[in-house]
C-alpha cells in the first residue's frame, strides 16, 4: 500500500508551516496514524510530534449535457496534518 500520495502545497498549509511547523499530505484512506508517522519519518528523516487525520467525502457534481443531467462525485481522500518537533523542517523542493 502506498501510504503517502502527495504533499499539499496551498496557502493555508504554508501559513501552518510558518507559524506552527505543520505540514499536510494526502494519504491512503486505509492508512492509520502510526503508518503515516512511520512513512514520513522514513521518507524525510524527521521526528514527528503529532499526526492529525481527516477524511473528505467527494463533492456531488452535476452538469447538464445534450443527453440530460449527468451526476457524479469527485474522489474522496484522507488528509494528514503532521506536526514536527522544534527545529525540524521538510524541504519539498530539494529534489527538483
Amino acid at each position: 500500500m502506498e501510504i503517502l500520495k502527495k504533499p499539499l502545497l496551498t496557502e493555508k498549509v504554508a501559513q501552518l508551516t510558518e507559524k506552527l511547523n505543520r505540514y499536510a499530505f494526502k494519504v491512503d484512506h486505509r492508512a492509520n496514524k502510526i503508518q503515516i508517522k512511520a512513512a514520513i519519518e522514513q521518507m524525510y528523516g524527521v521526528n514527528i510530534k503529532a499526526v492529525n487525520t481527516m477524511k473528505y467525502i467527494g463533492k456531488l457534481k452535476t452538469r447538464n449535457t445534450k443527453a440530460g443531467a449527468v451526476q457524479g462525485r469527485s474522489a474522496t481522500y484522507k488528509k494528514a496534518i503532521i506536526t514536527l518537533k522544534d527545529g525540524e523542517t521538510i524541504d519539498f523542493y530539494s529534489t527538483i
